[in-house]
């Protein structure tokens, strides 16, 4: 372990493997991101079993950012929901207040 608070876990991907720096306490989610990318490169594979290497890295990393993209759009349309919903309820409550 190194002196910053991190450890170095070395991952392999496609036969390859990669040190990595982890900070302590995030060890579960770089094993949870080793997984689901092992999960994606293998649909990826499976959809085009002629894919191989970086050409399959760069399809699946693409799969990966465009969920990434739907993410945080629907994150964006909740929070507008949610910012539209709590201001109807100040209104309300405003309204109230000023009856009362």
């Amino acid at each position: 372990m190194s002196g910053d608070g991190a450890a170095i876990k070395v991952i392999s991907i496609l036969g390859s493997d990669y040190s990595i720096k982890v900070p302590v306490g995030k060890e579960a989610e770089l094993s949870a991101s080793v997984l689901l990318l092992k999960r994606l490169l293998a649909e990826t594979k499976a959809q085009s079993s002629t894919l191989i290497g970086e050409r399959l890295l760069v399809l699946t990393a693409l799969k990966l950012c465009a969920q990434q993209v739907e993410l945080e759009q629907r994150h964006q349309q909740d929070i507008v929901r949610i910012e539209d919903a709590v201001s109807a309820r100040v209104a309300d409550i405003a309204g109230l207040i000023r009856q009362g």
